[in-house]
Formats: C-alpha cells, structure tokens, sequence
C-alpha cells in the first residue's frame, strides 16, 4: 500500500510539473481575446462567468514558485549552479524537480549528488544569473558573481556559502525530465534562526511571479498553520 501511495504522488506531482511547463512554453497570448477564444475551443472549456478565463494553456498553472538553486560539481571539479522553478517536496525525505537538458543535469549524471539552496532578497541578481548563463559556456560562473563553496561532507556536491539555507540531496531517480532527490542532510546559518528553528522572516526567500515574470519576497506570518482554522471546530 505504502508503495502504491508513494507512486500515485509521484504520478500527481508529474502530471503538475508537466502542465507547468507545457504552460510555460505554449506560444498563446491570453491577452489576445481572438488567440484566447481559439485555445478554449480546442481544450472545450466553458468560461467561467464573472472571471477572465485563460484556457489550460497559462503560466499561472501554479504560482508563486520557489526559487531554487541547485548546485553540483562539474567533469572538471568546478562548482555549478542553476535555477529551477518547477520544483516542489515529493515526500517528507524527498524533493522533485523537473529538468530539460543542462550543464547539471550531466554533472547529475557522473555525480549523482546535489544541493538545494533557496534564492533571498540579499542576492535576486545573482540568483537570476545563474538562470541566465550556461555553465557550459561560462564554467567560473559562481566565482563571477564573488560566491564561494564548501563541499558537501555528506554528498559528491557544493554547498554555495552564500546562500543560508541548503539541502544536501542524493539523486534517486532522474526519468523523463522529473528529478527525484532523497535529502541526506539540511543545514542552515545561525543568521537564519529563532528558537532553533528556520525563520522564513530572516531567510527573506524569494518567489518566481509567472504573471509579473519577476521575482517577489514572501510576507508576513498571516495565520497558525493547523491552528487558525479551528475557530469552525
């Protein structure tokens, strides 16, 4: 059973990641009511009255995302890292994240290790440009933007210092696209903490805005998870 649950959540996430990118690189204008009306005829969908429908075929799929810096090692021992928006925890040990073809996805393959970090409002541009530039064809890419590394002691990959809160994941799988990691390790800078604990009010993360194309801060607590809606109880 437990088997089957595990594989109906991977199924799940797979089916969300991939409408995510088919999303992201559909050509459709939904601003464009002649290009919008078109694309609700070939998925048959009855617009919802009141509301702007966009069809299936949108960038708001799921939105905000996480910015999430993987890093890995290179052929050569060089540290490289990359952006990911499609990514999301598969269980309570592990993370997906679905990948096209990248310098990391075959440093993926030879290592077989990487690190999850989370991009903050104290480096939005460095952030992006790791998502701009290839490590193929700027290998020092983290040393350009004054960055530096630790290696893992846990896994076969960088940790980026500069960034407060990292995982140290070990592939489990990598099929189609979809990237599966088991997280051996997750370490973060005291700077970060209260009470021993993460504090998303210190760690300031950001979050890719499909709609806008820029990056947002997170805000303020605005409820108790688990405790906020017991006032229904």
């Amino acid at each position: 059973m437990k088997k089957n649950r595990r594989r109906t959540m991977v199924a799940t996430v797979v089916m969300l990641i991939a409408a995510g990118l088919s999303a992201c690189t559909s050509g459709n204008d939904p601003n464009n009511p002649n290009e919008n009306k078109s694309m609700n005829q070939k998925e048959s969908v009855q617009a919802v009255a009141g509301r702007k429908n966009f069809g299936s075929d949108h960038a708001l799929v799921t939105t905000p995302q996480p910015c999430v810096m993987i890093a890995t090692w290179d052929k050569d021992h060089n540290p490289d890292v990359m952006m990911a928006a499609w990514a999301g925890q598969l269980d309570y040990k592990q993370i997906v994240i679905s990948l096209s073809k990248h310098k990391t996805t075959d440093n993926l393959a030879q290592t077989g290790a990487f690190t999850v970090s989370f991009a903050d409002e104290r480096n939005v541009a460095e952030s992006d440009y790791f998502g701009l530039v290839s490590g193929n064809k700027v290998p020092d890419k983290v040393a350009r933007v004054g960055f530096s590394v630790t290696p893992s002691p846990n896994i076969d990959a960088p940790i980026i210092n500069e960034y407060p809160l990292t995982l140290e994941c070990r592939v489990v799988s990598f099929e189609d696209g979809v990237l599966i990691g088991e997280i051996v390790n997750q370490s973060a800078d005291e700077s970060i903490l209260t009470d021993g604990k993460v504090d998303l009010t210190k760690l300031k993360p950001i979050v890719f805005d499909a709609a806008g194309m820029c990056y947002r801060a997170l805000g303020d607590s605005v409820g108790q998870a688990w405790g906020s809606g017991k006032k229904f109880q």
